[in-house]
């Protein structure tokens, strides 16, 4: 039997974990996991709830909603431990983290599905169709970016994408895409911005003789890279170290850090709040 989860978070009010937790035992579950963080400056409240039921979502979702998310003025979702959510992978030229995703979803690491690849480029399509995985081809430039992300948001729509995940697509997505799937679009970006933008950056940083690199998986948001922030990494480096070894070392972080950011998303332990994260990792 599959296990509720409850991802939540509200004004910080007075018996609310109480009153979640005698939620889950008048239903007659068993709580599995249950863990809270209380925002002292903002007085708010945020959870992560499993529990193990046989009463339908439906009712569940009924009951919650008279019962505390509108008595306590709580935001929240549901979700069940079974579902399979559908992944649409955006990617360009570059193949490690598309990789990495699509092992992880492979050996049946992850609960999910990867429906589709969409590519501005044709180079990945031999991955796809080695994973057995439509790729869908969508040159952008600046005559056509509108057209061409209607194209991509339908397929998305048609296949049931529920996440999007930039695995090194180098374009910028229009508010109009963002909008179509909030807080679920995840990007993956090494983190010398804003010091080194450009095409160029590892050789930028060795110039400056940075003495370590780091990646950073944040949702995308309507502001470039300044969306709330799932999973970073870094690691120390030196003088020693070439362009070519920095931008290996960089590679591997990115590819990691992304896919601990999916793996996140996809067990429901993220919420997102006024611009920021809480993980429950």
């Amino acid at each position: 039997m599959p296990n509720a989860v409850l991802l939540a978070h509200g004004p910080l009010r007075p018996r609310l974990a109480a009153a979640l937790t005698d939620f889950v035992y008048r239903s007659g579950g068993r709580i599995v996991s249950h863990e809270q963080y209380v925002d002292q400056e903002d007085a708010r409240y945020y959870t992560r709830l499993e529990w193990e039921t046989e009463a339908p979502r439906e009712r569940i979702e009924a009951d919650l909603r008279a019962g505390i998310g509108e008595p306590f003025d709580l935001r929240w979702t549901l979700r069940s431990s079974d579902h399979r959510p559908r992944i649409g992978v955006f990617v360009s030229k570059l193949p490690h983290c598309l990789y990495e995703i699509l092992a992880r979803v492979r050996s049946g690491e992850w609960r999910a599905e990867v429906p589709l690849i969409v590519g501005n480029h044709p180079d990945l399509e031999p991955v796809a169709r080695t994973f057995g995985i439509e790729f869908l081809l969508t040159p952008v430039d600046g005559s056509n970016k509108r057209a061409q992300e209607e194209r991509q948001v339908a397929a998305l729509r048609e296949r049931g994408v529920e996440l999007v995940v930039l695995a090194r697509y180098m374009q910028v997505l229009s508010d109009g895409f963002v909008a179509a799937y909030p807080d679920a679009i995840v990007n993956i970006h090494h983190a010398f911005l804003p010091s080194f933008p450009g095409a160029k950056p590892y050789h930028a940083a060795r110039r400056r003789g940075v003495k370590m690199i780091g990646a950073t998986s944040h949702y995308v948001t309507a502001e470039l890279d300044a969306g709330p922030i799932i999973e970073q990494d870094v690691i120390r480096v030196g003088h020693r170290h070439s362009v070519e070894e920095l931008v290996r070392l960089g590679r591997d972080l990115e590819k990691i850090v992304l896919a601990r950011a999916v793996r996140l998303h996809l067990e429901r332990r993220v919420v997102v709040h006024d611009g920021r994260t809480v993980v429950f990792d």
